[in-house]
């Protein structure tokens, strides 16, 4: 692997002394979804369970030559019903981690936020990239990209914390989180600023814990310290920022794609929220980024195992 993926090769490191996760696998029908399974089995990050239609399951081994002799399947008629079933697996204690495969992700998270079926906690559900970008020294945390599309202040408390919680789980040390805007200023008519600057506050009062809070910060001044120093914003997080907040999903959506097509960055993802890690892989994702994505979520199964043993004492 070359240079651009050491920061999810040292991820991936992370998880060699922890047994795979045991994690349903969501209707891997197609070749990419059932190979990137397969993938992280072998590299010892997961322990698949494979949820949906056996002969179609079966089908996709076949026409990319695996072998899945050894793993279980569940069979299940349809891809609503593959992530039920998958979402089964969890409650009963079988599974660990959820990953998604060839079904769309808002019938899978359908399954997820059902009220009395589903896996939500008192959390709201929120997504993180964790990007490997070429020449950035540290991964960055991009939240939220793919799931709220226009989150409430309210919504935004949890979409925070949910970040700050994954970065600890990552050994994150000093997590510094910046509040995006188009601007470093408040203003009265950009409603996001307002956003930024209550959310900073509520850290200061310990409503949000666990990390340093920004904002609002423009992207360049979030995350360079030359820009941070020109605009004279001095703070321990403007031009260090390892967590970056967006106003809403579009604003994320572009940020995190741009920094894929146009800088060459790997994304790997997750949800977080629910009772368990949920991975959220791309067809277009490289063998690496899946891989990253299974790692995040086996850092972070691990450490709620670690948190629940510790309650237990």
């Amino acid at each position: 692997m070359g240079p651009s993926h050491e920061k999810y090769d040292q991820l991936i490191g992370r998880c060699k002394g922890i047994p795979p996760t045991p994690t349903a696998v969501v209707h891997p029908c197609d070749e990419s979804s059932l190979k990137g399974a397969i993938d992280a089995a072998r590299v010892g990050l997961i322990a698949p369970i494979l949820v949906g239609p056996t002969a179609r399951i079966r089908e996709a081994a076949e026409k990319c030559g695996l072998d899945i002799s050894r793993y279980r399947i569940v069979d299940a008629a349809y891809s609503q019903d593959s992530a039920v079933k998958a979402v089964e697996l969890v409650r009963n204690g079988e599974a660990e981690a959820l990953m998604k495969g060839s079904l769309h992700t808002d019938e899978l998270m359908g399954a997820v936020v059902k009220k009395d079926t589903g896996l939500r906690t008192a959390r709201r559900v929120s997504h993180c990239f964790i990007m490997d970008v070429p020449g950035h020294p540290t991964p960055l945390l991009i939240t939220d990209a793919a799931i709220n599309i226009a989150p409430t202040l309210k919504e935004k408390v949890d979409i925070v914390q949910n970040a700050i919680d994954l970065a600890r789980d990552l050994g994150g040390t000093e997590i510094r989180v910046a509040i995006l805007s188009a601007m470093e200023t408040v203003n009265p008519d950009v409603p996001s600023t307002l956003e930024a600057a209550a959310l900073c506050k509520m850290a200061d009062r310990g409503q949000i814990t666990g990390a340093l809070l920004d904002g609002p910060l423009a992207l360049d001044n979030a995350i360079s310290p030359e820009a941070a120093k020109i605009k004279k914003i001095d703070s321990p997080v403007a031009g260090r920022a390892n967590v970056l907040v967006v106003p809403d999903l579009e604003a994320g959506n572009m940020l995190a794609k741009s920094l894929s097509f146009l800088a060459g960055a790997d994304a790997a993802g997750i949800v977080l929220g629910a009772k368990v890690p949920i991975i959220l892989t791309s067809r277009a994702d490289s063998l690496t980024a899946r891989l990253a994505s299974c790692a995040v979520a086996t850092l972070v199964a691990d450490a709620r195992r670690s948190s629940a043993r510790r309650a237990v004492r």
